[in-house]
């Protein structure tokens, strides 16, 4: 009877250290998906600090042509203000979309100016932007990607049960701009 006793407690004894390694390690594999999250997030706000450097210098060459536009182009420099001052993810993510919606309603004005287009300043602003904006496009799906496998996986059982022990929460997507999806008018 004792040996019966004795090889139950090993039974539970190694589902204790099994529970325990599983455990241990399902928690090491959420932080490395974290990093990669925030790397992924990191490489963003690179590409976020690219466009907002060349920003001053677009607005400089665009309010030289269009003094009368002066909205559009101070839209433009409260937008990245308002970028540049976002502490949180969800902040930034939000100044993004505003900034995204004021570069294009600027770029909507530039298209009244043909002598703007012209300059070989701003053709290389553009050049510039343009480049950025698809730098900042590959990012912006590399951060969904991981964020999407890491949600993925803090809700799946069993890891679920970990992350909700260790206090991983979902991460938010990077998601389109509200009203992305009409093109803007651009009248000659």
């Amino acid at each position: 009877m004792a040996k019966g006793k004795f090889s139950i407690l090993w039974v539970l004894l190694g589902i204790v250290v099994v529970a325990v390694v599983a455990y241990i390690s399902i928690g090491n594999q959420l932080v490395g998906m974290e990093e990669k999250v925030n790397t992924a997030w990191s490489e963003v706000e690179n590409q976020f600090q690219r466009r907002y450097d060349l920003i001053p210098n677009l607005v400089a060459t665009v309010k030289g042509f269009t003094s009368h536009e002066q909205a559009i182009i101070d839209s433009v420099t409260e937008a990245r203000a308002k970028l540049g001052g976002a502490k949180t993810i969800d902040e930034k993510i939000d100044a993004a979309n505003g900034l995204e919606g004021a570069l294009s309603r600027l770029l909507v004005v530039v298209e009244n100016y043909p002598e703007l287009k012209a300059d070989t300043q701003f053709t290389a602003l553009m050049d510039e932007l343009s480049g950025t904006e698809n730098r900042i496009a590959v990012a912006r799906g590399r951060y969904n990607d991981e964020v999407r496998t890491f949600n993925t996986r803090i809700r799946t059982f069993p890891t679920s049960i970990v992350a909700n022990m260790r206090g991983f929460t979902a991460k938010k997507l990077f998601e389109a701009a509200e009203g992305s999806e009409v093109a803007p008018k651009v009248e000659f």
